[in-house]
This record gives structure tokens, C-alpha cells and sequence, in this order.
């Protein structure tokens, strides 16, 4: 009884990991990376979300506003048998198309309004971290294991 109520919740199930490169760069638009499985019980894995994500924030204080956009999306919807005690890896390239604020766009203009665009964004505390996170859902369990990673784009 116990035992199936673990694996119900996941415990001592399927664990994730994400094998990503330290940096991305906005030109190639695409992040290329691995997705390590690894169980203590045989189990199958029936679908694989990875996401490329933006949490974008700005403001001081009582004033700081934090959202979150969705850069990049796929779905692997691919049957993964991950063996007990054994490492599975899988590759996966994440495409993404970056979003520009009003102050990015203005400063792109020309040199001029590039300085004044840097002071906007300097003044207002604007900050921009890039996340790739992945969920895999497990047959039989109500917990699907999870990672998310941070990483640098330039």
C-alpha cells in the first residue's frame, strides 16, 4: 500500500534534469540542450514540456512589477522508458523569438536614442532574467517531476 501510494506521488520516482550550455545568444534564436531521466523504478515517461521563459521586472520597492512572457514552447510527446537505476538522455533545440519593450524599440532608432533608452531602463531598475524549464509527465503519478534552469542570453 505504501508503495503505491509513493509512486502515486512521484517519491523515489522519475527524477529531471536539464543539461543546458551556460549561454544562448539572441541571433541563433534556438537553445540546444539534454533532459536526463533517472529512476529508482522502471517507469515511462509520456510526454516531455520544455518552455523558454522571461521574467521580466522593474520599479523599486512597493512599485516593483514582475511578469513572466513565454519566449519558446515544444512538446515531445514521445514514450520514454526509463529503466530502474539507469540514466536516459534526451536531446531537444527549443526555438524562441524574444520580445522587445517600447523603451527597446525606441532605442534601436539610432545612437542617440539608444543613450536615452539605457538611461530609462537604468533609472526604472529594469532587469531581465531567461529561464528554460521542463516537465515530464510519468504514467501513474499525480506529481510531474520538474527543472528549471536559469541561463544567460546575450
Amino acid at each position: 500500500m505504501f508503495g503505491k501510494v509513493k509512486k502515486w506521488l512521484g517519491i523515489e520516482g522519475v527524477k529531471l534534469e536539464l543539461d543546458l550550455p551556460e549561454t544562448a545568444f539572441r541571433q541563433v534564436e534556438a537553445i540546444t540542450g539534454k533532459i536526463r531521466f533517472f529512476s529508482k523504478n522502471a517507469q515511462e515517461v509520456t510526454a516531455i514540456k520544455v518552455q523558454f521563459i522571461e521574467k521580466y521586472s522593474r520599479g523599486r520597492g512597493e512599485d516593483k512589477r514582475i511578469d513572466e512572457y513565454q519566449l519558446g514552447e515544444i512538446e515531445l510527446n514521445e514514450t520514454v522508458l526509463v529503466p530502474a537505476e539507469e540514466m536516459i538522455e534526451i536531446e531537444f533545440t527549443l526555438p524562441f523569438s524574444m520580445m522587445q519593450s517600447e523603451v527597446d524599440t525606441f532605442g534601436e532608432r539610432n545612437i542617440f536614442t539608444s543613450g536615452l533608452a539605457k538611461l530609462a531602463k537604468s533609472l526604472n531598475s529594469v532587469e531581465s532574467q531567461y529561464f528554460v524549464e521542463a516537465e515530464a509527465k510519468v504514467k501513474g503519478t499525480a506529481l510531474s517531476p520538474f527543472d528549471r534552469q536559469l541561463i544567460d542570453l546575450q
